[in-house]
This record gives structure tokens, sequence and C-alpha cells, in this order.
């Protein structure tokens, strides 16, 4: 063989072995400010249901003497057993099942524990609970004749009167969530020719807060207009000193704005959710409705309205900014079908 002929042996080579990895206490650890930001990643709504979920099965596991993590699937089903004997809403419980898998998930147990048993025990009690009368809450739309009694008890002579007209008008017209109403600021709702552009920082579903506007049309008729509620609630915060910021701010029962320089505290005080939701219960009262609503029932209110007045559903679900199959927007859906289509109203008695 000579030197410019190719070797006949077969050459070994070995893959060089990696040098160890010597980790220290650093690479496990976040700072508060990035354990803060993973915390703020999830809906403070979101986040307190779920911190509630588990801390109800934490303290059942401690009082029966159980491991809560990781659990097993026995107690998962005990829990799931102890929740139906104490009458909780089946929704309720399925909640529970999810957030103790969620958090398992988080601590590195990933399925963990098997869900199969946990959910066949709800399936029965599902039916159980049917059969005693129960049945899921739903917020009951708030349809056009509520809408105008309501606003008719909005002394506009009143700051509360001038921004509850703002709030069930713009509510109903955007087919909003509460979170979305409240976090609006001044400047996320602007005026246009057709009526308000409204900026959506991050709603339901846009966790990730990649934004959207949705176009408000002007009514109809001047006292059901959204676009003259709001201007006329964004005045009166301009004579307060207060011409950005928060757009719904609570008042004391001294007319105190919240966020009133020297008098009412804190630069930006926002209104709650649940004030939001308040405030649409007390209009339902003031004007004698017969239902008790809430703010979702705007929201209900409003699709209900589009989809009788023969809007496509993708059109309702891109203004709500629904998933177009969301099982919630069909509710609504159904509400309007079960009289729209109704077969008993071509029989003639």
């Amino acid at each position: 063989m000579t030197d410019l002929e190719p070797a006949r042996s077969p050459i070994v080579v070995r893959p060089t072995e990696p040098a160890p990895v010597a980790y220290s206490d650093i690479d496990f650890t976040i700072s508060a400010d990035t354990a803060e930001r993973l915390l703020n990643s999830t809906a403070e709504n979101t986040r307190v249901t779920y911190d509630r979920a588990w801390r109800n099965f934490r303290e059942w596991c401690k009082t029966e003497g159980r491991v809560y993590l990781p659990a097993t699937a026995q107690t998962l089903t005990e829990y799931v057993n102890h929740m139906c004997k104490s009458g909780s809403a089946p929704n309720t419980i399925a909640q529970a099942v999810s957030t103790v898998r969620s958090k398992h998930a988080d601590e590195g147990h990933q399925d963990e524990p098997d869900s199969r048993q946990p959910l066949r025990a709800l399936k029965d009690y599902r039916k159980e609970w049917a059969d005693e009368g129960n049945r899921e809450k739903q917020a009951t739309p708030v349809m056009p004749d509520a809408l105008r009694a309501m606003v008719a008890t909005c002394d506009l002579g009143t700051l509360q009167g001038v921004r509850d007209r703002a709030l069930l008008l713009l509510g109903f017209n955007m087919m909003a969530r509460r979170s979305e109403l409240v976090g609006l600021d001044q400047g996320d709702v602007v005026e246009a020719t057709e009526g308000l552009v409204v900026y959506v920082k991050r709603s339901k579903t846009d966790q990730e807060a990649r934004g959207v506007t949705v176009a408000v049309p002007r009514g109809k008729r001047s006292a059901m207009c959204p676009v003259e509620a709001v201007n006329a609630w964004k005045a009166r915060l301009a004579e307060r000193g207060l011409a950005d910021g928060p757009l719904f701010r609570p008042i004391d029962r001294h007319g105190r704005v919240g966020g009133e320089p020297d008098i009412a505290g804190k630069a930006a005080v926002r209104l709650t959710g649940k004030s939001a939701c308040n405030i649409v219960h007390r209009r339902g009262v003031l004007a004698n409705l017969p239902a008790k609503y809430t703010s979702h029932g705007l929201r209900a209110g409003s699709a209900s309205t589009a989809y009788a007045a023969g809007v496509p559903i993708s059109e309702i679900a891109k203004h709500g900014r629904w998933n177009p199959n969301s099982p919630v927007l069909l509710i609504y859906i159904r509400f309007v079908d079960q009289w729209k289509n109704n077969p008993m109203n071509e029989v003639d008695l």
C-alpha cells in the first residue's frame, strides 16, 4: 500500500465526554422582579380563583391527613366527592380539578394526579345536581328595553348619573367584558366621524396583550348614544383636572372622584370590576326591573340583540372578541333562537 492509498481498517471515533456541569444555587434562582413578571402573566381574576381553589384543596388534605403534593388520584377523587356533598356547582368542582392538576404541573408533576376517576365522580354528580332542580348560573341578558330603562334612571345632574350612563352604553355597544371596561384609559377611547374607536389593551382572549380596536357607532337617539355619553363623562373629569388616566373611576358619597388632586388620594384610581357589576345591578333595581342584572349581562344582551337583528355570528364574535365556536356565545344565540325559530310559532291554537 502506498502513502496515497486509503486506509482499509476501520477508524474508531469516540465522542468527547462533556465536562460535568457544575451548577450552583444561582442557576436555580430567579429575581423578585422575574417572579413578579411570571405572576403577572396570569390574569388577576384567574390567579385569585386559582389560589383560592388550591388553598381549599390543600387545607382539606391537611384536615384529612392526606398528601396534597403530589396527590394521588384517590385523594383527588375523594376531594371531588367532598365538594359534591357540600353542594358545590359542577363547574366549580371541574375548576378545582383543573387547578390541582395545573399546580402539580407547575411543580414538575406533569399529568398528575390522574383525573379519570375524579371526572367520573363529577359526571355522576352533574346528573344528581340537575335532577334536584339546580342549574349553572348564567348572566341575564340586558336587552334594549332593559337598557333604556336603566339609562333613564341616570340623573345627568349628578356625577354618578353621567358616569353610569357612559358605562352602560359603552359596555353594551362594545360587548365589553367588565375587565376590559374598567381597564380603559381616557386615551383609549377616541372619537371619530362614525363614532368611537376603542383600544382594548388586553382581554381574556388576548392575554399576550397584542391589543385590538373596537369600533362603536353613534347611537340613533341622543339619549342612548355612547359617543355623547362618553364625551359628557370625559368633560366632567376634565373639569376636575382629570383629563387623562382611568376612564371609569369611583365616586364617593361626597361626590369626590377617585384621583382628584389633594382630595380623593391616589393619582390614578380605577373603578374595579366588582364595582362595575354593582353599578349595573343597582341601575336595574332603580328601574324596577324583575331580573338581577350584572355587568356581564351587557355583553350577553348586546350579542343577543345583534343576532336577533340578523347580524352573522362571525361578525358578533369579531366585535365581542369571542372565538366563533365559543360555547358561551352559542348560549346567547340559543337564547334568541328558542323564540325566533320555535316550531310552535306556526301552530294556530
